[in-house]
């Protein structure tokens, strides 16, 4: 099928079929969990609907604003963390560190790891009778306590440093990407002028790697919002549900007490939390210059 200017509908057809299945394995799923989560399902989705019932009960649960509260003090660690450290030796390696193919396999190799052995790992790491704790004691400093994932007030933290490693290298990658594409002249021009290189990142380079920094924002969003495997690796949860966060909420809702429809209530809440962070962000986003 081809019309008067050359255009080809062809390509296009072919992609139907694929844009169709998206629109109906992912939104009909989202549409799908918001119906049931107004019904009374248990173990097995029934379709017969009771209301906000679910959502009233869930808001009433000390365990979910328990989840919400890890999952900001969790993601705004984790994403501030992680850029940081990511922005921080994107710019060394951009800085033309000798020996930057090493550095750059060192900084991603965490990433080619699951979160499940990431959170092993860290787990053994901090386990005070096995990990650093026990190690600097037997160096001699038997008063040395590392115990945080031990205590209910600080194992949240141990969530972060896992995810925070785990994440840097990639976000290091993303940044490197967007340094390299920087125009050549402005470094030229800044050597001329005489600005120290600090002043050039700070004022020049980062504000025009908005768009570069806004993804990687969106990605560690999406893995705040979907954190299950690194929580079960390192702490399951606990001491007590003070490590719990939506995902493992939603999780132990649907397929350990077996009530679907309250899981598919926190899975919408979860949605709409995400959603009142990020829209604001993305309308930002959009109204500065480009």
């Amino acid at each position: 099928m081809r019309r008067e200017g050359g255009y080809s509908a062809g390509p296009g057809l072919i992609l139907v079929p694929a844009i169709l299945l998206v629109l109906l394995t992912y939104y009909g799923s989202i549409l799908w969990t918001i119906y049931i989560s107004f019904t009374d399902s248990n173990l097995i989705p029934n379709y017969r609907l009771v209301g906000i019932g679910h959502y009233i009960r869930l808001w009433s649960m000390d365990r979910w604003h328990t989840s919400v509260a890890n999952m900001l003090i969790f993601g705004s660690g984790y994403i501030v963390l992680t850029l940081l450290l990511g922005g921080t030796l994107a710019i060394l390696l951009d800085r033309q560190a000798r020996g930057e193919s090493i550095f750059r396999t060192i900084y991603l190799y965490p990433l080619s790891m699951s979160f499940i052995v990431t959170g092993v790992v860290w787990q053994w790491l901090l386990n005070p009778s096995t990990g650093v704790q026990q190690f600097v004691r037997d160096l001699g400093w038997q008063s040395f306590t590392f115990d945080w994932i031990g205590r209910p007030d600080r194992a949240i933290y141990t969530l972060v440093f896992a995810g925070v490693w785990h994440a840097s290298g990639y976000v290091m990658a993303i940044l490197l990407a967007g340094l390299r594409g920087i125009d050549p002249e402005i470094w030229r021009a800044a050597r001329i002028e005489g600005i120290p290189v600090w002043r050039v990142y700070a004022s020049v380079v980062l504000p025009s790697m908005r768009a570069t920094v806004a993804t990687c924002v969106v990605l560690l969003v999406t893995h705040v919002v979907k954190a299950y495997d690194l929580v079960i690796a390192m702490t399951r949860g606990g001491p007590g549900t003070s490590t719990d966060l939506p995902a493992k909420f939603v999780v132990d809702a649907m397929f350990e007490r077996g009530n679907v429809a309250l899981g598919s209530a926190a899975a919408v809440m979860l949605l709409l939390i995400v959603a009142a962070a990020l829209v604001p962000f993305y309308l930002y986003q959009r109204r500065q210059p480009k």
